[in-house]
């Protein structure tokens, strides 16, 4: 056959001739790097382009013989070549696979019309890949045979093989293509062979390329049968010269049907244990984080069934995504955040391996926006799954600051990605990256994941509700609150409040420190329930009080008076109030009760005393009475009020507080400042009960201060 070119030929073999230079450049620049290989391959491109400057020039002879025995001798080679004892690819001279058999199907582990249309290349391991196109062009071009080692993705685990490559010319074609045949690793090379490994012991070949001559990883995934392949284990043909290995006939027959049924429920189980755990996982929080829940899904796939896992998420500026977000800390010129995408899609997590060059890699990854070209920001638009067993594009996941492709430099050879749904709206995506070294993904890992994308998309639709809810409540319930206490003559005064831990409802607990028609007055309270309608009656009945106080001298009235305004209300509230009257060097404080725990009074000395109990809760009955009683603190003395979210809360083993443990850390801290008092209980009841609050902690401490030195 000529081996002339003429001028568009031509043109076309140094286009071709610069991409794969430009990959043996990016495969040299890999960890790890086959550097035999990549030199070798450089070497035949040399070769290559003194022969393309040779044929500049020249006409391409005609390309007789299409005739009609054309389609006869297609039809026999098709029988001979389909019926061949060894794994057989025919491709054409851009690498694309035309035609395979069943040998080399059952090689890789799939069907025959799988591997038809994709790049040869496309099935072997990233490390090989660019040497190998640099071999099969020049097979093209010069005609030479050569012998490669070239590592497959087979279905499980690589497959370690010997390719010999042939240029053949089949009439009816224009172009010439090449025959690979598959041959078991470490075999005897080919006459002729011009590859300069093919003699070369598997080991040398392995410790060039950084991994054991005769080991191969275990597989983290169970085996699992392919929707085209046989169910079994591929594997490369046995024995010296490529033979292939015996057919198995009876008993064997049976063995490896009840071995592939083990393995077919294996993988059932194994995918069932992998959404049990990312439901318990997703579902093992009290209250729903979505930063959390993201990151243990990302974890649990980058365990168990990817080597990265990747997840990207709409922020709160994208109308598709309720709720709040986390601020960007960086902005583009537009003012999106310089790792968003367009649509508003941002990269959130990035698990991989813990080696360092993984690490340097996905550090780069998840700096990288899911730009509209890549397979996140397509199947996050058009909502549809989508799964590359054997990556072709180099570029799917996007490409690096340094311009290579990440899927290179985290050698990604399979990948699949699935939408993130709430129900209603894409949220974001999962994206799933492999090396093969456990074989592709399949429609069975897809269909895990995309369940465990609709479990992601209801929890982080949750969080979000929940936290904004946390964030009104929050806003509703520092409104209260008086933003800070009033300077009182004689007096030191200080309050805390805790929110309870579950639940993100505004609280019915309040306090206040206001002027009073005779003096000074103080209140703490307690709406039953919480909510908004009970953030209303808390509102109520606080300013109620503020309010009458101004008019009426006594805390009895003012209670009488608010409790008439809270009988139109369906919740009841309970309080104390004192009112303050200063009394020489000392004060003397009218208490009214109306239900509500009863005041302590901590004496200097450290002696307690609890005010008298009674009254009714406000809002209940219109025949309204409050308990009365009246203290006077000396200097030193503390007045202590609180809610009942103070004796209520329980340790592990639900016992509770109590009032006895209340006094003793009161008695335990009399002479401290009262800041320093409040801060002393409210470290000791987050102690006990474990930072498990089960209700809002009001407390409100006033002690009478030494006079001034004149």
């Amino acid at each position: 056959m000529p081996d002339q070119l003429d001028p568009e030929s031509t043109m076309r073999e140094i286009t071709d001739l610069e991409g794969r230079i430009g990959e043996l450049r990016q495969a040299a620049g890999m960890p790890r790097p086959d550097l035999r290989a990549t030199l070798d391959a450089a070497l035949l491109e040399l070769d290559l382009a003194m022969s393309v400057l040779r044929a500049v020039g020249t006409g391409q002879t005609n390309a007789a013989g299409r005739s009609a025995s054309a389609e006869t001798e297609r039809r026999v080679l098709r029988t001979v070549f389909q019926d061949a004892p060894v794994p057989l690819f025919l491709l054409d001279r851009d690498s694309a696979v035309r035609r395979v058999n069943r040998q080399a199907a059952e090689l890789l582990g799939t069907s025959p019309g799988y591997v038809s249309g994709k790049q040869f290349t496309a099935f072997c391991d990233l490390a090989t890949r660019a040497a190998l196109r640099s071999q099969l062009a020049g097979v093209v071009r010069t005609g030479r045979r050569q012998r490669v080692p070239v590592r497959f993705l087979g279905r499980e685990r690589p497959v370690d093989a010997v390719v010999t490559l042939a240029r053949v010319w089949i009439r009816g074609e224009p172009d010439p293509m090449v025959v690979a045949v598959a041959g078991a690793a470490g075999g005897t090379g080919a006459a002729g062979a011009s590859d300069g490994t093919a003699g070369e012991p598997a080991a040398r070949r392995a410790a060039v390329q950084g991994r054991p001559a005769a080991t191969r990883p275990e597989p983290r995934r169970p085996g699992r049968p392919d929707a085209g392949g046989t169910g079994d284990e591929a594997a490369p043909p046995g024995g010296a010269g490529g033979r292939p290995p015996a057919q198995p006939t009876g008993a064997s027959r049976a063995t490896i049907a009840h071995t592939g049924d083990d393995q077919s429920v294996a993988t059932i189980v194994h995918r069932m244990d992998v959404l049990a755990n990312a439901s318990e996982l997703l579902l093992d929080e009290p209250v729903f984080n979505e930063t959390v829940a993201v990151r243990r899904c990302a974890r649990l796939l980058a365990a168990e069934l990817a080597d990265w896992a990747i997840i990207d998420l709409v922020g709160n500026g994208d109308d598709r995504a309720p709720g709040p977000w986390r601020p960007p800390a960086r902005t583009d010129g537009a003012g999106r955040p310089a790792d968003a995408a367009p649509g508003g899609l941002r990269r959130q997590v990035v698990m991989g391996p813990n080696d360092e060059p993984s690490i340097e890699a996905g550090q780069a990854l998840e700096e990288l926006a899911p730009a509209p070209d890549t397979l996140p920001y397509t199947v996050f638009t058009t909502r549809q799954s989508a799964l590359r067993p054997h990556v072709e594009d180099m570029a799917l996941l996007g490409t690096g600051p340094d311009g290579r492709p990440m899927c290179g430099t985290i050698g990604a050879t399979s990948v699949l990605c699935v939408p993130i749904e709430d129900g209603d709206r894409c949220i974001g995506t999962i994206t799933l990256a492999g090396s093969g070294e456990h074989g592709p993904f399949d429609l069975l890992d897809l269909s895990v994941v995309q369940r465990l994308g609709r479990y992601l998309g209801l929890v982080i639709r949750a969080a979000r509700l929940y936290r904004r809810r946390s964030e009104v409540a929050d806003t509703l319930q520092s409104s209260l609150l008086p933003k800070r206490l009033p300077a009182i003559p004689g007096v030191a005064l200080d309050a805390r409040y805790m929110t309870a831990t579950h639940g993100g409802e505004v609280g019915g607990d309040f306090y206040d420190a206001f002027p009073a028609a005779d003096g000074w007055g103080l209140v703490l309270g307690d709406v039953c329930g919480k909510g908004e309608d009970a953030a209303a009656v808390t509102a109520t009945a606080r300013h109620g009080v503020r309010l009458m106080s101004r008019w009426k001298d006594k805390p009895t009235e003012v209670l009488a008076a608010v409790n008439d305004v809270l009988l139109d209300e369906d919740r009841f509230v309970t309080a104390i109030m004192a009112g303050l009257k200063p009394e020489g060097e000392g004060m003397t404080i009218n208490l009214a009760t109306a239900g509500h725990p009863p005041a302590i009074v901590i004496r200097a000395d450290g002696v307690i005393r609890t005010a008298s109990r009674g009254g009714v809760p406000l809002g209940l009955f219109e025949d309204f009475e409050a308990g009365l009683d009246t203290v006077y603190l000396g200097v030193g003395d503390t007045l202590f009020l609180h809610s009942d979210g103070v004796l209520e809360a329980c340790d592990l083993a639900r016992q509770e507080f109590g009032q006895e443990r209340l006094l003793e850390n009161l008695a335990a801290t009399a002479t401290a400042p009262v800041q320093e008092m409040l801060d002393a209980l409210e470290q000791a009841l987050l102690d006990y009960c474990d930072g498990d609050l089960r209700d809002d902690v009001s407390m409100l401490a006033l002690r009478v201060l030494p006079p001034a030195l004149p």
